[in-house]
């Protein structure tokens, strides 16, 4: 977004693994109504970076029904997860398939722990997280709002760490701001906020918490205007951006005036 301050730039590109992007939203490519939503909503959002789950896609990209076949690779970076896996060798197995089909060797590393909640197994994702960064894959790592764990997975090599907001696919919108926060203090790989934001004005407080990023799917794919609400989160993450970088004024708990007494006319 284009902003007249006189100022050259306003804010530096993301980076990833070595790898910059202008844009610090990234969509995920399932729940959408069809084929052509899903590529509206993407060029909407502006993403550079969009997900694809390698256990439930086609990854025959000549499929004309399938997902890759809609998604222009000249324009997107194609980030494989490892969705629906509920143990690390399971998320290992199909990120070497992800990279044996033709993805890169980025890995967004998903080790799911309960069914109902969606939670991470944080044991698995760990064990995971180190075998594939011992394979070379830049794994960016699901994860709960646990300073923790997001320590562990620093030590263990991963490119990025993304504590949920809520759970996936809730829309409850960020329940831990602190957790984001203080997680964001003490890493210096990107934290990249995933699951759980549910409208434009979640996607803009979690970006004001100072995080590098945010992906989200259900959000945008089940909005009554999925394009529509792309556009929305695309100002939203950059509004929540730009105000964390302006800084915010003090919270007070008494009235003090937008002029100075000093001066005025009797």
């Amino acid at each position: 977004m284009a902003v007249s301050t006189g100022r050259p730039r306003l804010d530096e590109p993301l980076k990833i693994a070595g790898r910059q992007f202008r844009s610090r939203l990234i969509l995920g490519t399932g729940k959408y109504k069809d084929n052509e939503t899903m590529v509206e909503a993407i060029t909407a959002s502006g993403a550079e970076i969009v997900t694809v789950a390698v256990r439930r896609v086609d990854l025959d990209r000549t499929k004309e029904e399938g997902i890759l076949y809609h998604l222009d690779q000249e324009k997107l970076s194609l980030l494989p997860n490892t969705a629906g896996c509920y143990s690390a060798e399971d998320a290992v197995r199909y990120a070497r398939l992800g990279r044996a089909a033709g993805f890169s060797d980025w890995i967004k590393l998903e080790v799911i722990g309960d069914q109902e909640t969606l939670l991470p197994d944080v044991e698995g994702l760990l064990a995971a997280a180190r075998t594939l960064v011992g394979e070379g894959f830049k794994v960016l790592a699901y994860t709960n709002e646990d300073l923790i764990t997001a320590l562990k997975l620093e030590d263990a090599g991963v490119s990025a760490v993304m504590p949920l907001a809520s759970p996936i696919g809730s829309g409850l919108g960020l329940l831990n701001p602190y957790s984001i926060r203080l997680i964001k203090s003490r890493i210096q790989v990107p934290v990249i906020v995933d699951a759980g934001v549910g409208t434009a004005s979640d996607a803009c407080v979690t970006m004001e918490q100072g995080v590098d990023g945010i992906l989200m799917n259900t959000a945008i794919a089940e909005a009554k205007d999925p394009v529509r609400m792309a556009v929305a989160m695309r100002y939203a993450t950059e509004a929540g951006r730009h105000a964390y970088l302006a800084g915010r004024m003090p919270r007070r708990e008494q009235a003090v005036p937008s002029s100075p007494s000093a001066g005025m006319l009797d």
